[in-house]
């Protein structure tokens, strides 16, 4: 099975050696995002506005492969501060229709970020065109 790179400017470019996106078969793997902002580099300000910048950044790329969040059935969440999940979670919340992904959330090192998100979507390909 090949793997076809996602790449998009709707998401903040990125910083090493990883892809921001893969669609493998009928998988789409979205790396950790962050709630930085694609076009100025900056990090939104406070867990809400991150959650939703980092919510934001994983469907652009989910886009680049013919998904939505919709389509999302496992997500990764990386806290920095685990007191902050109750704002986490109401904003995350508000981004995922039912029935939601199924989810792990952890208290991580993260050194500038408040919250880090990945996803792995199930969005079956259409006919070629």
């Amino acid at each position: 099975m090949s793997k076809q790179e996602l790449r998009t400017d709707g998401a903040p470019a990125k910083v090493g050696a990883y892809s921001q996106g893969l669609r493998v078969g009928d998988f789409i793997f979205v790396a950790g995002q962050v709630g930085r902002d694609p076009v100025t580099t900056e990090l939104a300000e406070g867990i809400e506005a991150q959650t939703a910048r980092t919510i934001e950044n994983i469907a652009a790329i989910l886009a680049e492969g013919g998904a939505t969040l919709a389509d999302v059935v496992k997500s990764t969440v990386h806290l920095k501060d685990m007191t902050l999940f109750r704002q986490f979670d109401q904003v995350y919340e508000s981004y995922f229709p039912d029935p939601k992904p199924v989810r792990t959330t952890v208290g991580s090192f993260l050194p500038k970020a408040l919250v880090e998100i990945d996803v792995i979507a199930y969005a079956p390909q259409g006919p070629a065109k």
